[in-house]
């Protein structure tokens, strides 16, 4: 296991969103299942953490309870090489949950995601101002993000 990894917290849902992850990423697997003993709090036999990777990064899933709910404070980045990969990204993360500004979506756990092309960091750091003001600006006005429509903002076009 990497030295830092996320856990994210459920209510009764981490094998399903583990196994909803997994399905969506290449190079993904879920790594191993614990399950509640005597000791509860959950039911005996039921779930309690799924570990899991997505693209070889290492995840934990915890059945916690309702006490806590995800927000867009805390979301996790997908950089994406190719609008291809952005638009199945989009489309399969936010099914059943919702499509949010500048590349966000909630999917239907609750979990925030930015599905962000490669490129974009590059342009917005651009040291001409000029040129990375027009990308944000373009950005600002999309929900998912489309790489020719950020480069035309890039070129001035």
């Amino acid at each position: 296991m990497q030295k830092i990894a996320p856990c994210l917290w459920f209510d009764g849902k981490a094998e399903e969103a583990a196994q909803y992850y997994v399905s969506i990423f290449k190079n993904s697997r879920i790594t191993r299942i614990t399950r509640w003993g005597d000791a509860g709090p959950g039911p005996k036999g039921s779930v309690l953490t799924v570990l899991f990777q997505l693209e070889g990064e290492d995840f934990m899933a915890l059945n916690g309870g309702p006490q806590f709910k995800f927000t867009p404070a805390i979301s996790l980045m997908v950089d994406c090489k190719t609008q291809g990969e952005v638009d199945t990204l989009w489309d399969k993360l936010s099914e059943g949950g919702e499509k949010v500004e500048c590349g966000w979506v909630t999917d239907k756990f609750g979990v925030s995601w930015q599905v962000v092309p490669t490129v974009l960091m590059d342009m917005i750091a651009d040291k001409d101002s000029k040129r990375a003001d027009r990308v944000m600006a373009a950005m600002m006005k999309m929900k998912k993000l489309d790489i020719a429509e950020l480069k035309r903002a890039y070129d001035g076009r």
